[in-house]
């Protein structure tokens, strides 16, 4: 199973882009679907996290009330609607997700998801 990445592109500031990352099998299921960003000189971050099962997602400060993660259960696809977007949002996002079964999810955690998708490029003009 693969997870694909895409929506990204050049956007100017203020302007919204939504991302998706679907499933590459309809059976797929995990514990959480997160997006990440990797900025140049930066540590990969989270943005935003999902059960799978669905509910209110987590954000990062940065992406509270700005961004919103949802999940399309007839589609398995995760999406992460992003707008009044910032130059500083500028970045390669990742999706990824949690499918073993872990005692506890950190979902600030790398290390917490085993399955990675490929980045989409996301590049805010100011």
């Amino acid at each position: 199973v693969q997870l694909q990445a895409s929506g990204g592109g050049l956007v100017q500031a203020g302007g919204s882009l939504r991302l998706s990352c679907t499933a590459s099998e309809r059976t797929f299921s995990s514990y959480v679907v997160g997006w990440f960003r990797l900025a140049p000189g930066k540590e990969r971050e989270l943005v935003a996290a999902i059960r799978w099962t669905g509910g209110n997602g987590y954000y990062e400060d940065f992406a509270r009330g700005r961004f919103t993660i949802s999940k399309d259960n007839g589609e398995n696809t995760v999406y992460l609607q992003m707008n009044s977007l910032k130059p500083e949002d500028t970045a390669v996002y990742y999706c990824a997700a949690v499918t073993k079964a872990l005692d506890t999810i950190v979902v600030e955690n790398t290390r917490s998801y085993d399955l990675w998708g490929q980045g989409t490029q996301v590049t805010v003009s100011s």
